[in-house]
């Protein structure tokens, strides 16, 4: 029996109609956020209204926040300006995914899909171009050029950066060319006899095939090839081998073949 893990349930539309900001924060800001407890304040946000014009809102960063312990960060900016723009060809929505936890209540409490509001307006947070923001981007230029690995001069051995006698890609391929065996030129007069007796069944003879024959080197095979054998360029018996003529010496037919061929001549 297989489960579906996608199962249908109900979303509470109940705040569809609701408004709401998305609000896009530099690095920095949001490393401090997710590392701030729960029960500090976070920063102001100050929303100023000019009729006419669109509205100005700036946010100024809590002290708790500038001060936070075992943060990368030194100093950080501490205000803000947040730059508005109204969505108006997307239709985006905050939704949320509420868990119960397992307790021992009579009625246990079901997991619970909620739309939180519609997105209607983007933010951009935008820090001002001050001393402590000119040194923070310094900062991360610096870090982003300095390269991943280094040269590190050792001052003992160490066991981390012991060389090995072989690698193992090395081991790898050693122990292939084992199995499938090597390849060894044997001595040319018993190549020359191997080959011989092959074309006494064959007339023609691709390089493959004599390669599986005689067990010899491609290159070692072609040079004695060359010495006893034409290479056909023309069909019917392209690019195969062939004897040449001073060494083909084929069986003799029986006495009683010939015989019966002449006796069909004469009829």
């Amino acid at each position: 029996m297989t489960t579906n893990s996608h199962i249908d349930r109900d979303l509470d539309l109940q705040n569809a109609r609701r408004g709401v900001w998305l609000v896009k924060v530099p690095k920095y800001i949001a490393n401090r956020w997710e590392k701030a407890p729960g029960d500090i304040e976070v920063g102001k946000l100050k929303i100023t209204k000019i009729p006419g014009q669109k509205h100005q809102v700036s946010l100024t960063l809590s002290s708790a926040i500038l001060s936070l312990p075992d943060v990368s960060e030194e100093n950080i900016p501490k205000d803000h300006r947040l730059d508005v723009s109204t969505v108006t060809n997307q239709t985006l929505g905050v939704f949320s995914h509420k868990i119960p936890v397992k307790n021992d209540a009579v009625i246990p409490e079901s997991e619970k899909l909620c739309m939180e509001g519609r997105i209607v307006q983007k933010l951009e947070c935008r820090p001002y171009a001050d001393n402590t923001y000119m040194k923070l981007k310094l900062e991360s230029i610096k870090k982003a050029s300095m390269p991943a690995r280094k040269v590190q001069q050792l001052d003992r051995v160490v066991q981390t950066y012991k060389p090995v006698s072989d690698h193992k890609n090395n081991i790898e391929y050693t122990e292939r060319k084992k199995l499938e065996g090597k390849k060894a030129r044997d001595d040319k007069d018993a190549v020359l006899e191997m080959l011989f007796a092959a074309f006494e069944k064959h007339q023609y003879y691709n390089i493959k095939d004599l390669v599986k024959i005689t067990k010899q080197p491609i290159t070692y095979l072609k040079e004695i090839l060359k010495d006893v054998c034409n290479y056909n360029l023309k069909n019917p018996h392209k690019n195969m081998w062939e004897l040449k003529p001073e060494y083909r010496h084929y069986k003799e037919q029986p006495a009683e073949v010939k015989k019966e061929e002449s006796e069909n001549e004469d009829d």
